[in-house]
């Protein structure tokens, strides 16, 4: 039997000004999963990096000739699969073609509806995908003996398998993620996580899961915490600096720093193989359990910059979206952070359900106090499958109407999911960005403490854009 021909790629054009660039993580780890089980001929391709017009990826996929596509997106591009899947389809027409990722995991049979694909993986895809490769290629059987699998029967009709996959509980069982299936170089001349420089880096994941239950929340990989050893992550960061040349590393975890022994262990590891690297997290620390302890490991790792998602600083509202932070301790770990030369980068949402004046006035309060070099305030914006949605159908179900998640940067969706008028909510919001970007000290720190200093004016456009956004655009 000749190799199975399976291409891999993140689905989503780049925008000008917000081409925020990363490696395409879950499918490296896919793609290194699915190797040492399977004999496959494996493409990895990101839209945004090859710059391709959908056309164009589509040609790419038919001409590679794939037996297995999987088609993963961020939910701003998962209109495209539709378009996507469906030049496919005229191309390789016996092409089992699988959405998986991000937008697939938060909409599931929806995101399945209008494109040609046969198949969805929701959350983590490696034995879901082993799994399918097995009974349906070498099997010759249908789909339908795969826990949790949505997928299109002939007729038509999208079923979900019972049962769920279980859980990847060793992560260090699981294999390098394939860098060498993607040109990284590409990467390294655009921009990642604003506003981090531009830079000779890796991403990694050394966690999956989260325990705490914020409602907002994607579910992608359960909410029991797992992670890499230190001993792992260690020989990794040794792996791709001595094969890349590498010397930066751009955490993606949801929560690094959750256990506390494991950052301490890391950044001993670090130092005692001599391991000079930078280190950035760029989805945030849980800023209440960072201690004087956990902050200096961290910074004798190497860490340079992190970002902290306070949300809101309201107490009463983190009780309602389940965050549950310590406002006070979260402030402290992000003082401690900046004091040690950390440029920190600050995530707020405004608008929740049943918010009001007086909390949008908590939350920019909080974060114009803080120590933070920079900060977003987003509109809270609800997705399917999350708690946060419910609550707004139930609660103010015409906020979701018109609501669009298509071709957005996530700066320019208004939604209003609060009690009151749009002009209120988001002339606070105008307010939060005026209050915190237009301050001498703040300015003077951002440009004292910015990673790699003679290269902020390549970031100065981004940043000056997304705060004339919040202060002049919307509503």
């Amino acid at each position: 039997m000749a190799k199975l021909r399976l291409y891999l790629v993140n689905v989503g054009l780049r925008v000008p000004l917000f081409q925020l660039s990363t490696p395409p993580l879950g499918l490296l780890y896919l793609a290194g999963y699915l190797r040492e089980r399977f004999d496959l001929e494996i493409r990895v391709a990101n839209q945004k990096v090859e710059n391709y017009s959908y056309t164009a990826l589509a040609e790419d996929i038919v001409g590679f000739g794939a037996d297995i596509v999987g088609l993963s997106a961020l939910t701003p591009f998962g209109y495209a699969l539709g378009e996507v899947s469906r030049r496919v389809r005229e191309g390789l027409p016996k092409a089992l073609i699988v959405l998986g990722g991000p937008h697939a995991s938060s909409f599931c049979e929806k995101a399945l509806e209008d494109t040609a694909a046969d198949a969805l993986v929701a959350g983590e895809g490696e034995r879901a995908f082993e799994r399918l490769i097995q009974e349906y290629f070498l099997g010759g059987r249908d789909l339908s003996l795969i826990p949790g699998l949505i997928w299109r029967e002939k007729e038509g009709e999208i079923v979900r398998n019972s049962g769920a996959m279980p859980l990847i509980e060793d992560l260090d069982s699981l294999p390098f993620p394939a860098y060498d299936l993607i040109d990284l170089r590409k990467y390294w001349k655009l921009p990642s996580m604003p506003p981090i420089p531009r830079r000779r880096y890796i991403s990694l994941l050394s966690s999956r899961g989260c325990p705490y239950q914020c409602i907002y929340c994607h579910r992608i990989f359960g909410k029991r915490f797992r992670t890499h050893s230190a001993e792992r992550m260690v020989d990794e960061i040794a792996f791709f600096s001595k094969h890349y040349g590498v010397r930066d590393v751009e955490f993606v975890d949801d929560s690094f720093n959750i256990d506390g022994e494991r950052v301490i262990r890391f950044s001993e590891l670090l130092r005692k193989r001599g391991l000079d690297v930078k280190l950035a997290f760029s989805n945030a620390l849980r800023g209440d359990v960072l201690t004087e302890e956990t902050v200096d490991a961290l910074c004798d790792a190497g860490m340079y910059f992190s970002s902290f998602a306070l949300e809101t600083g309201s107490p009463r509202l983190q009780r309602l979206i389940g965050k549950n932070l310590n406002i006070p301790k979260f402030l402290r770990g992000v003082e401690l952070s900046a004091a040690r030369g950390v440029f920190t980068n600050g995530f707020n949402m405004l608008g929740f359900p049943t918010e009001t004046e007086e909390e949008l006035q908590m939350t920019i309060d909080t974060v114009c106090g803080s120590a933070l070099h920079n900060a977003s305030f987003f509109t809270v914006t609800p997705f399917p499958n999350t708690a946060l949605y419910e609550m707004v159908r139930e609660h103010k179900p015409e906020a979701l109407k018109n609501l669009s998640y298509d071709n957005s940067d996530f700066i320019r969706i208004f939604v209003n999911c609060t009690d009151l008028p749009d002009d209120v909510l988001f002339a606070y919001q105008r307010k939060a960005n005026r209050q915190f970007f237009f301050n001498v000290n703040r300015i003077y720190r951002m440009v004292r403490d910015y990673p790699q200093r003679r290269r902020l004016f390549q970031y100065a456009p981004t940043m000056i854009n997304r705060t004339m956004k919040g202060i002049f655009g919307g509503r």
